[in-house]
């Protein structure tokens, strides 16, 4: 509590030009035509004719009023007053007494919260080596992880590359510079044959086995299974479509059965 006015803390102002009156003294401080009261004389910086004036002796101040020790003439100039606020204490701010017109216009509040999960747009605030930086989130986000399996007995007897049925999935890449790793395996019962695979990025065909590196059989009938690892870079935030087809050497049917469980998975990195 003050008895009487309250100290004025920073917010340091120049005062409007002032013209001399000749035969006159005292002057009304004004910053932008409304009048400003220093909390002293000690608190106010004034040059008359380009020397810095004494507070105290060479002017005092009253409220708005500053009058100078003596009357000023018509060729005098008042150069410039500058009232200075309380410059040894800056003081604590009363609640809600900090506007928007005093903040930097980058300032993150954090008065309000989220409601929901973060946009891969959004950005979080983090320390690099002692420097605040920003980074969207879509960077710190665990990657996406997921996995499909073949549900049903399917029979391949076609020599062309066939979709292996449920062997599909769906995953959307946080950024562009994302890398998709598909892992599985691919389980059939073959009898005197064989069958090789493809794996397809909606419609590009991404990888296909070659000689040497399909399945083949000519002992009889055997359960088999080919492990899956492939490394794509689509470029890509759109939703892709990851599927498996397979194909036989000839007419003899291969059958990829649901009771080992052929699996396609694809992870971000």
């Amino acid at each position: 509590m003050y008895i009487g006015r309250e100290p004025q803390v920073g917010n340091f102002q120049v005062c409007d030009a002032i013209s001399v009156v000749n035969g006159q003294a005292a002057y009304t401080m004004q910053v932008n035509s409304v009048n400003v009261s220093p909390e002293t004389a000690f608190h106010v910086l004034c040059s008359l004719n380009g020397v810095l004036q004494k507070p105290g002796s060479s002017f005092s101040v009253s409220g708005s009023t500053i009058t100078f020790a003596s009357n000023l003439v018509t060729n005098d100039v008042i150069d410039f007053i500058q009232i200075l606020g309380a410059t040894l204490d800056l003081g604590v701010p009363s609640n809600d007494t900090v506007g928007a017109a005093q903040i930097k216009d980058d300032l993150i509040s954090g008065t309000t919260a989220l409601a929901t999960s973060p946009a891969t747009t959004d950005e979080i605030l983090i320390s690099d080596a002692g420097t605040l930086k920003r980074i969207d989130y879509n960077l710190i986000t665990p990657r996406n992880i997921i996995q499909t399996v073949v549900s049903a007995t399917q029979a391949v007897g076609s020599t062309s590359l066939t979709d292996l049925t449920n062997a599909t999935l769906d995953i959307t890449p946080a950024s562009t510079s994302s890398k998709i790793l598909i892992l599985g395996r691919i389980q059939a019962d073959i009898g005197n044959n064989g069958f090789g695979y493809a794996i397809y990025r909606d419609s590009t065909k991404i990888f296909e086995t070659t000689e040497g590196f399909d399945v083949y059989n000519n002992t009889g009938n055997v359960r088999t299974v080919n492990t899956v690892c492939f490394l794509d870079s689509p470029s890509s935030t759109s939703e892709l479509t990851y599927k498996y087809q397979v194909k036989t050497y000839d007419t003899d049917n291969v059958t990829f059965q649901n009771a080992g469980q052929s699996i396609i998975t694809a992870l971000e990195v």
